[in-house]
């Protein structure tokens, strides 16, 4: 290995952009839908009907980037991967300290996401889909029957507070793991981070990586790139070896 660090590129440059424009919107919707449902909030702003246009408009919004990223063959690669379950999932999910490294790895041969940010997907594509369908009867009631325009806005505004919860808890998660936070900024992540959160990821790398690549010859700040197709990534993670093994083992 050559003697500085390595960097593996997580997220392509389509991806972070998917991830951000996403994240701002369901923000904005999230701060909008606190001016309009808190009436304190209310009073100091003002301005209901420009917060509630802003509102609809950046909700209608929220799918767009999601299905234009659908171009993006990474994207869709991630899109498999936060799809498929696997064994080790399961037991990352049951166990108390899911952090904990031996000899420099993760006890768990965790793939590109781990359990809680497959998890956080699922929820966060129903939501938009639920909030989606809410919003457009909120917004255009007219075919609507009286007992589906009430149940809309009851479902709306209890998800709404669901998504202030899952939201901030993606929020602290990101802020308290500085790797992942710089894997979604700039798109790299170091090896030893890697292998410390995500094992069979860097096994499935280093699997995938040209023998001539790992002459003395490399740069201090080599940038490799771990590609699609890797055993237990997006030929299904629940198939592959390292997805077999128990906790525990290297």
């Amino acid at each position: 290995m050559p003697s500085g660090p390595v960097w593996l590129e997580r997220f392509t440059r389509a991806e972070r952009s998917i991830h951000h424009v996403t994240a701002l919107l369901m923000l904005i919707c999230l701060v909008t839908a606190a001016l309009l449902y808190l009436p304190m909030l209310a009073t100091l702003v003002g301005y209901r009907e420009t917060v509630k246009t802003v509102h609809v408009w950046c909700g209608f919004a929220l799918p767009v980037p999601i299905v234009l990223g659908l171009v993006s063959r990474a994207f869709r690669a991630d899109l498999r991967r936060l799809n498929r379950f696997a064994p080790h999932d399961w037991a990352w999910l049951k166990n108390g300290n899911r952090r904990v490294v031996d000899r420099g790895r993760g006890i768990f041969p965790v793939g590109k996401f781990n359990a809680g940010q497959k998890l956080n997907a699922a929820f966060t594509a129903g939501a938009i889909l639920i909030m989606l369908g809410t919003g457009e009867i909120m917004t255009f009631p007219g075919p609507w029957p009286d007992r589906w325009r009430t149940g809309a806005t009851f479902v709306h505004d209890w998800l709404f507070l669901v998504v202030v919860v899952v939201t901030a808890g993606h929020l602290w998660q990101a802020f308290r793991d500085r790797g992942a936070l710089q894997g979604m900024l700039t798109g790299r992540v170091d090896l030893d981070w890697a292998e410390r959160h995500h094992a069979g990821w860097a096994d499935a790398w280093r699997r995938s990586r040209p023998a001539g690549r790992r002459s003395s010859g490399e740069t201090r700040n080599a940038e490799v790139r771990a590609v699609d197709g890797l055993p237990g990534e997006d030929s299904g993670e629940g198939g592959s070896e390292f997805a077999k093994r128990r906790p525990g083992m290297s």
